[in-house]
């Protein structure tokens, strides 16, 4: 099973170095039962963009919270056996949670199969959503629209040979 885990450019930086992701238990993002459900759709890849899309505004929701993370989503593809990937039952169809899934970690970096990051010409966008994401999640229809502008841009791809050039600092971050 392809799962996708949301991150920052600095926990995959960590990830990099320790060549593992997670201690204990690690949140993410697949095609499940739910999911299949939510989107009303046979067809698998579009079902994956739909878990990617979801870990996405996960990632979004991680540099919400951290102001001093560079503001770039980052999400790890990463395949893992069905068994390790299990979803909350108390969750059901609940929209927040439609195609989560927990893993028992740490996941091994080598079994990642791509990184999907932002490409520098989002990173506006990304910014004005992690601090609009607040205000757009108590209803505020402005903000929302924000929030939305970030989602606009598709993330980039990344074999997992290109992590170092990924997590470097950019000019605009040092």
């Amino acid at each position: 099973m392809r799962v996708y885990v949301p991150l920052t450019l600095s926990a995959l930086a960590r990830a990099h170095e320790g060549g593992e992701l997670g201690a204990a238990s690690v949140t993410a993002y697949a095609v499940t039962p739910a999911l299949r459900e939510w989107y009303v759709s046979d067809d698998i890849e579009e079902l994956e963009y739909a878990a990617l899309s979801r870990a996405a505004a996960s990632s979004l929701r991680l540099l919400a919270v951290d102001p001093a993370e560079a503001r770039r989503r980052v999400v790890l593809a990463i395949d893992v056996a069905d068994s390790a990937a299990r979803t909350d039952p108390d969750h059901g169809m609940d929209p927040d949670s439609v195609g989560e899934v927990r893993l028992a970690g740490p996941l091994r970096l080598a079994k990642a199969a791509a990184v999907h990051a932002d490409g520098e010409e989002a990173v506006k966008d990304v910014t004005a959503a992690a601090e609009a994401l607040g205000a757009a999640d108590q209803g505020d229809a402005d903000a929302r629209f924000v929030v939305d502008g970030a989602e606009d841009h598709e993330l980039l791809w990344f074999a997992t040979q290109e992590i170092p050039y990924l997590i470097a600092p950019t000019a605009e971050e040092r």
